[in-house]
């Protein structure tokens, strides 16, 4: 393809050049990432523990997996959004309610990752609603370990609305 001439001549040639470049860039090969997998769930009372997982990534090589157990009201519509980056080296789960503040007492919780291990993990007792912002827990209500972020005994106290997780793959998996 050759560069457009000097000449000018009202501006056409190159609007036809740069309509050309743009054809170009929009015909290469994308580089394929996967699209965030948003699945919706039912957060159940009861006091029962309950347990809610999903993979992501090529292979289902990551998993996401949600335990709980939780008192008062009923059923709530909880969603887990799972994606990938470029690589697949690292990947995101968030789980949270999306309403945003959860009516539900939860008497414990962990979410824990297979695959990789956690560099960033946060807990929330209210999730960004409409003009509300997210709520963190207290770093003494929760901790985040390799694989997990859960409640801590005794120091919980009894709101989650939202836990998100960052990991990369484990050494095993790279």
């Amino acid at each position: 393809m050759a560069a457009p001439s000097g000449r000018r001549d009202g501006g056409d040639s190159a609007s036809l050049w740069a309509a050309l470049l743009l054809a170009v860039v929009a015909l290469r090969p994308a580089k394929a990432v996967s699209e965030p997998t948003t699945v919706a769930f039912d957060v159940r009372p009861g006091g029962v523990v309950h347990t809610f997982s999903q993979n992501v990534g090529p292979g289902d090589k990551y998993t996401c997996v949600f335990t709980y157990a939780s008192q008062g009201g009923t059923n709530e519509k909880w969603q887990m959004s799972l994606g990938t980056s470029e690589d697949n080296q690292h990947f995101t789960c968030t789980i949270w309610r999306p309403q945003g503040k959860s009516y539900l007492y939860f008497t414990q919780f962990k979410a824990e990752v297979r695959g990789a291990e956690i560099e960033y993990g946060m807990a929330y007792s209210k999730a960004a609603f409409e003009r509300e912002s997210d709520v963190p827990l207290k770093n003494e209500e929760f901790e985040v370990t390799k694989t997990a972020v859960s409640h801590r005994p005794g120091l919980f106290k009894a709101e989650l609305s939202k836990l998100v997780i960052v990991a990369k793959a484990s050494r095993s998996e790279l």
